[in-house]
């Protein structure tokens, strides 16, 4: 193997050859994160017979210029692959491949570059699609925690701080309750001018739309516990290309680096082998049409097809208390804790089903049906569910968020989807279903004056309440024993 840097369009390139004197098929990851940081992922491209080129997007760490996250990339990257085509070493074959951000850098070649410089195959792990896919929910929560944690240590600076937000967190633990969100770059110490566009963003979902169009093979990675799941299932059912494949397993944003709850031995899945071996059929067109893959059933140690979907039932809850609750912004209930207030008057609607009679799989999206009433003109309405075990431990396991604007005092019926799920519940398991008027720090408090939360500087109490014999917990159940099945020949067929 060889390696050598180059300059790309100004930006920081390297570039590491397989041993032999080609031409060579070329994956591309254009990254924010360092392109130093990917050498062994650059290795094992190359040890496996492709010219792998890692490039720093434009104004971080070694490439000239200034960052502004999400506008630069389709015409920085299409730069790139156009370079990669006129070298001796490229026999014109692209695999651009990318995760999180990079996701992003990885998807607007294929679906917004110029023709000349579109790639042949995309590879998208764990895809921010866009600044309006990241900084909000569907429904128009803030996603605040996540978004924070990002800018602080990426967002209009050069290098990288992983730590920034823990570190200023220990220093001033009130930061994330400083209003108006707005002026949270002030409150951290730091200069970040991209801080409000983010939330200026409206353009959600432009990519998905864009993937319908999409003329070439893609491969989602995602995990069950990521922030970005129903982006990266959303964008595999809108991919319009010659074939899709999605693998999806019971891990975090990190992928295998960040198992979840009920990840198991069959869940260690060697990524980069799986990488190059789909990347050799995508160019050769040895990939069967159309849209398959698998997902990992935690707690279940086994993987089943993507495809493979629960039937929508109705689990009844019992109330506990809350029928009446107040919603007070300035003491939210927490996303980052799972104690429930003994004491005091009710700030959720708390409801509990019984234990399970046996073992219950649950594949797709779960969600919850209620009527409610809020008093204020704007609210946001939040359901956890929370698995207790038969001894008595609680574990996160779905949350949902989702905001309303109607008549103060009107009693509504609606719906709050809590995400998708892959996962076996063992017998004896009883779940725990909170309806709250926050999820704080995760998403930005509703002040309940009608202001936009990123801006608003005045915060008022919600009272709120919820009719319980009308709440119905909708869950996706296989309806019987799932027969498993190989990641790997899915991915690959």
């Amino acid at each position: 193997m060889t390696a050598s840097c180059a300059t790309v369009g100004g930006l920081a390139t390297d570039v590491r050859l397989p041993a032999g004197d080609g031409p060579f098929p070329a994956v591309l990851v254009r990254t924010p994160y360092d392109r130093t940081r990917h050498g062994a992922e650059a290795r094992d491209w190359a040890r496996r017979g492709f010219a792998a080129v890692v490039q720093d997007v434009r104004g971080r760490f070694a490439s000239p210029g200034e960052w502004h996250p999400y506008t630069h990339e389709a015409a920085d990257g299409a730069d790139a692959v156009r370079w990669i085509r006129r070298q001796p070493w490229s026999d014109g074959r692209l695999v651009v491949a990318g995760a999180s951000y990079a996701a992003h850098c990885a998807l607007v070649l294929a679906l917004d570059a110029p023709e000349d410089a579109r790639p042949d195959a995309v590879i998208a792990a764990v895809p921010a699609l866009g600044l309006a896919d990241t900084a909000r929910e569907e429904s128009g929560a803030e996603r605040l925690l996540s978004r924070l944690g990002w800018w602080a240590a990426h967002g209009d600076r050069r290098d990288s701080d992983e730590n920034a937000l823990a570190t200023a967190l220990a220093a001033d633990p009130a930061l994330l309750t400083h209003l108006p969100l707005t002026g949270l770059p002030e409150r951290l110490g730091r200069s970040l001018p991209s801080w409000t566009g983010l939330w200026r963003a409206r353009d959600r979902g432009r990519l998905v739309a864009r993937a319908v169009h999409a003329r070439l093979p893609l491969l989602a990675v995602g995990g069950h516990h990521d922030h970005f799941t129903e982006d990266t299932v959303a964008l595999w059912r809108a991919w319009g290309g010659p074939s899709a494949r999605l693998l999806l397993g019971p891990w975090g944003h990190s992928l295998l680096a960040s198992p979840g709850p009920g990840a198991g031995p069959a869940h260690r899945v060697h990524l980069g082998e799986l990488y190059v071996r789909w990347a050799r059929r995508a160019l050769a067109g040895a990939l069967a049409p159309g849209r398959h893959g698998a997902q990992g059933l935690g707690g279940a140690d086994l993987w089943l097809p993507a495809t493979a979907e629960g039937e929508p039932r109705i689990h009844r809850t019992r109330l506990l208390h809350g029928r009446t609750f107040t919603a007070d912004p300035a003491r939210p209930v927490r996303s980052d804790d799972l104690t429930v207030p003994a004491d005091g008057p009710p700030d959720r609607c708390l409801l509990v089903t019984p234990p399970l009679p046996r073992p219950l799989d649950l594949v797709g999206p779960v969600g919850v049906r209620l009527r409610a009433t809020a008093h204020d003109p704007s609210a946001d309405w939040a359901a956890r569910l929370v698995t207790l075990s038969p001894q008595g431990r609680a574990e996160r396991f779905a949350v949902g968020i989702v905001r309303r604007a109607e008549p103060p005092g009107r009693e509504s019926e609606f719906s709050i989807g809590l995400g998708r799920l892959a996962h076996r519940l063992p017998a004896g398991t009883r779940l725990r279903l909170e309806i709250t008027g926050h999820h704080f720090p995760a998403h930005a408090r509703n002040p309940h004056t009608g202001q936009d939360p990123v801006t608003a500087d005045r915060l008022l109490p919600s009272r709120r309440e919820v009719d319980p014999d009308s709440v119905a917990l909708i869950l996706p159940v296989l309806p019987s024993r799932p027969a498993p099945t190989d990641p790997a020949q899915e991915i690959l067929r």
